[in-house]
């Protein structure tokens, strides 16, 4: 028996068939009912899997970080308990119109935080990825 509650179940042959991949995947993980880590998030629409904001950086963080505090507020926890963030960027120029976007979203959260520039993303109009863990708060 798990402990753990997974949220938006899906499998990547749904997600990507172009790339004839067959994993069991999900959008968030609340692990012992405390810690929750969100799948990175990328410019994609959760509900449609619409890329937005193609060939865009600043738009697709802003959809990536809409996309974090939604599914955040599904496992029952919210920006201000974010703990620990990655960013990845394919381009390091892209830095300097994601980081703005990122910090705006986490004003006053204070994050650790770990920027990374890599050479792709899972599809290739993607140019930034936010992946986060946080933690539901003790309401008692």
């Amino acid at each position: 028996m798990t402990v753990h509650q997974r949220i938006r179940q899906f499998n990547t042959r749904d997600t990507y068939p172009e790339q004839r991949l067959d994993n069991d995947l999900c959008q968030v993980v609340v692990a012992r009912g405390t810690t929750v880590f969100v799948r990175g998030q990328v410019g994609q629409h959760l509900d449609t899997a619409e890329s937005i904001g193609i060939g865009d950086p600043a738009a697709q963080a802003e959809q990536a970080m809409a996309n974090v505090k939604q599914l955040l507020e599904e496992a029952g926890s919210r920006l201000e308990e974010v703990c620990k963030i990655v960013i990845y960027v394919t381009h390091i120029d892209y830095r300097d119109a994601v980081y703005p976007v990122v910090g705006r979203w986490l004003r006053g959260v204070y994050p650790a935080s770990t920027g990374l520039v890599v050479s792709a993303l899972a599809r290739p109009e993607w140019l930034v990825e936010v992946d986060v863990t946080a933690v539901i708060p003790d309401e008692s």
